[in-house]
Order: C-alpha cells, then sequence, then structure tokens
C-alpha cells in the first residue's frame, strides 16, 4: 500500500504526461491511485522509481531503472544528469524534439487549466549562437545496441541526420559554495552542493574558467557572466541563496572578482552597457528573438506611446522607441536596472524610466495613460492581478506580455479575459535548453 512506504522505498511506475516543474505524473497503483511527480523519465515509460519524498496527497520520485525507454530517451552529455546528481538540469535525458515536446505539453496544458483556452501553440528551438556546442543523440532503441556508448563529447560535425541539442549557452552561472568552501551545483530542491568538473551547458568562455578547482572560504555564492559583447567577469556573493533557477536573478552582497564593472551586451542592433550582476537574458540569442517577437506582434506605429512595465535595462523600451519616435516609458523596481536603462536610453528623446515598483506605479499614478502599446515582462510569479487590472484599465490597444513561467502567464491571461481581452498570439523559445524552463510571448487585445 502507498500509505506504508517511506523515502527510499522503490514502486513500479508506468509514466504519464509531463507537468510543470520538470517532472512526468504517474499513479501508483492504477489510474485513480496516489500520485506521484517522477523526474528522469519521459512519457510512456515503465520505470522503477525511488521515493525521495512523501507529501500528504502525493509523492516525489527519481527514475532510477528504465525498463521500456521512450523513443525520445538519450544518453545525457553530462555525466552529473542522474538521480541525485546535478538537479540545475531537468531533461538532458530527452531528445532535442523531445524536450520540445515536453515543454510544448507544458504549455498546452497550463493554459487549458488555468486560462480555459486550448491552443496550438508549438515550442520553437532558439537558432544556435557562435562558439555553441552540440552533441550527438541517440534514441532509446539505438543506445541499447550500443550500449549507451554516447560519450557526450562528440560536438560539432555530427551527421546531419542526427539531431542535435545545443550546449554552452548558458550566459550566466551561479555556482553554490559548500561548508568547505567548495563550488558546484545543487542538487534539486536541496542545498546540498553537487561538486562537478564542469558545467555542460554554461558558455565555453565560462567552462574554460578555474573557479571549480578553486576553493572559495570566503563565498556562498559564484557567479560566472560571458556576454554577446565578449567580455568574461566573476562575481562572488555573500548572503544570497544559491539556486540553479536560470530566470531567477540573484541576491547577496557582491564582489568583483574577474572582468570589467561594466559589460557590453550586444541585442537588437543596439550596444547594451550594465553591471555583471544586471538581469540579462542568459541565452545569447534570446534577447534577440524576444524583441523581433514583441515588435511582430504589437506592430507599432510612429506617433504611439508605449509602457515597458519590469523593463530591466529597457531593452524593449528601445525596440519601441526607435519605431514609434514617441514617448517610451520604462518601469522598473531594481535600482541596479534604473540605472542601467537610464544610461542604454540617454540617446532616444521620447525614452524616460520611474523607478518603482509597476503595482505601485500604476496605482499610485507614477505612470498614466493614454498609452497605446504595453510590455509586460514580469519575473516568475507573473504580473498578477492587480497589474493586469490596471493594464486594462489604461485602455491600450495591445499588451504583449513575456513570461517565464507558463502557469504565471495562464493565470494572468484568465484576468486578462474575464476584463474582455483575448489571447491574440501566442509564441513559446526554449530559451533554457536541458531545462524545463519556456519563455513564452503572448499577445493582448481587448
Amino acid at each position: 500500500m502507498s500509505d506504508d512506504l517511506v523515502q527510499g522505498d522503490r514502486v513500479e511506475l508506468t509514466v504519464g504526461a509531463p507537468a510543470h516543474g520538470g517532472h512526468c505524473v504517474a499513479r501508483l497503483g492504477g489510474p485513480h491511485g496516489r500520485v506521484v511527480f517522477v523526474r528522469h523519465a519521459l512519457p510512456g515509460e515503465q520505470v522503477t522509481a525511488e521515493i525521495t519524498e512523501l507529501h500528504k496527497g502525493f509523492l516525489r520520485a527519481d527514475a532510477v531503472e528504465i525498463h521500456v525507454a521512450s523513443p525520445g530517451r538519450v544518453t545525457p552529455p553530462c555525466p552529473f544528469a542522474h538521480p541525485g546528481g546535478c538537479g540545475g538540469c531537468d531533461l538532458q535525458h530527452a531528445s532535442g524534439d523531445a524536450q520540445l515536446d515536453w515543454k510544448t505539453a507544458v504549455v498546452r496544458e497550463q493554459l487549458l487549466r488555468l486560462a480555459g483556452l486550448t491552443h496550438s501553440v508549438r515550442v520553437e528551438a532558439l537558432p544556435a549562437a557562435s562558439g555553441e556546442l552540440r552533441f550527438a543523440e541517440e534514441s532509446a532503441a539505438a543506445s541499447e545496441t550500443a550500449g549507451h556508448a554516447l560519450s557526450g563529447e562528440t560536438f560539432e560535425g555530427v551527421a546531419a541526420t542526427a539531431p542535435a541539442v545545443l550546449l554552452g549557452w548558458r550566459s550566466r552561472v551561479r555556482y553554490a559554495v559548500d561548508a568547505l568552501g567548495r563550488p558546484g551545483l545543487l542538487k534539486h530542491r536541496s542545498h546540498e552542493v553537487v561538486p562537478i568538473d564542469r558545467c555542460r551547458i554554461a558558455h565555453p568562455a565560462i567552462q574554460e574558467l578555474d573557479l571549480l578547482q578553486i576553493e572559495w572560504p570566503d563565498a556562498d555564492a559564484l557567479e560566472a557572466v560571458a556576454t554577446t559583447g565578449g567580455d568574461v567577469a566573476v562575481l562572488a556573493r555573500r548572503g544570497s541563496a544559491p539556486t540553479d533557477d536560470p530566470t531567477e536573478a540573484p541576491s547577496g552582497f557582491r564582489t568583483r572578482l574577474r572582468g570589467p564593472a561594466e559589460v557590453t551586451e550586444i541585442a537588437a542592433g543596439r550596444s547594451w552597457s550594465l553591471p555583471p550582476s544586471g538581469f540579462w537574458q542568459v541565452h545569447p540569442r534570446a534577447a534577440d528573438t524576444l524583441v523581433s517577437t514583441v515588435l511582430e506582434m504589437l506592430e507599432p506605429a510612429e506617433g504611439e506611446v508605449s509602457w515597458d512595465l519590469y523593463g530591466g535595462a529597457g531593452l524593449f523600451a528601445a525596440a519601441l522607441a526607435m519605431r514609434t519616435k514617441a514617448r517610451t516609458t520604462v518601469v522598473e523596481a531594481s535600482p541596479m536596472g534604473v540605472a542601467a536603462a537610464r544610461a542604454n536610453l540617454a540617446d532616444l528623446p521620447g525614452a524616460e524610466v520611474v523607478e518603482a515598483r509597476v503595482d505601485h506605479a500604476l496605482s499610485r499614478r507614477r505612470v498614466t495613460g493614454p498609452v497605446d502599446l504595453v510590455v509586460l515582462d514580469p519575473p516568475r510569479a507573473g504580473a498578477g492581478a492587480k497589474v493586469v487590472k490596471a493594464v486594462a484599465a489604461a485602455r491600450p490597444r495591445a499588451v504583449a506580455y513575456v513570461a517565464c513561467d507558463p502557469a504565471s502567464l495562464a493565470r494572468d491571461i484568465a484576468t486578462f479575459r474575464s476584463l474582455g481581452w483575448e489571447l491574440t498570439a501566442l509564441r513559446a523559445f526554449d530559451c533554457f535548453p536541458m531545462t524545463q524552463h519556456v519563455e513564452c510571448v503572448a499577445l493582448l487585445t481587448p
């Protein structure tokens, strides 16, 4: 009986659909049995799973033996991507197509469950950036006959017919430091640090650093940055909460150890200067992809007034201002982001930057209408009902919502729909290969 299980017990499961959070859903004891969230598995597989957590109403488990493999299963290119290993990647055991299928299913399920919408959105891979590495994939059947011999170090030059997944894309990597001063990455849902030789999804310039070969007794975490402008910087942090989530901005006191005080990013036809610890998209192709998508959806016209809410360094504001040649307002709460936005938008006469929380700026009339276009790019928690209602009340003709969390996006779309708005277009991008994260851009119109 499932009520008698303890942590470490093993159970036989048939794995179901992927769910938001990097796991698949299985049922213990039949279709109406206890829910088990299973990591390191793929839909349709038959596995032996080891229980890692017990909760009222559900269990968490890792697939430790695969009896019937999905055709999308591959040998992970990273030797630390396994149960009990590094928790930074959720999907290294899935082929490129399987990863896109997984994320597509999650986005569609969140829209249906939280917004009541059926949508045919398909997650799209980003183009390769210069210097990124690829690894050749094996299907489950091929790897069975080959004895799972994929080395994980087979890069450029693979057969044209073999699918490929990008490695070396992550331009900002945070390493946790354990109590002995050893850096590494965190286990899943744990503060335990896993020592590694290098992170395979990190930018090549970050992989070449010697950070993982040195002890850091005075640091709680390290952050390495490699920019599209060619800069490399290293920061040490104290008082920060370690995380392997590439969508989360780190916190804590920072000390710059290496590299310039200001780094350069290249995006949207402009050069951007910001501190190494400032927020920027972690995939080298993400900024350009998201800006072009927002512009395509909004179709800004000359003279239109726009807001860039949660605007960071002003990436979307610059693109809009150059098209509209009209007033464009950035709202950003981080003093670091505000300073970067003011510096980077100084050449655009219509651009202004307001330092405030978005909900406060709207409710206290720090920004007021009329406004024609709005870009929302909130953190993982989403904009929330208060902000959505204030944006809708300003009566723009269109809103482009950039979201790194499909559940938060779906909840906010539901709020927009309750106010008489509709989801007019939606695209989704794999800005975080090997992980469960996905970026979406939604067009909402009244």
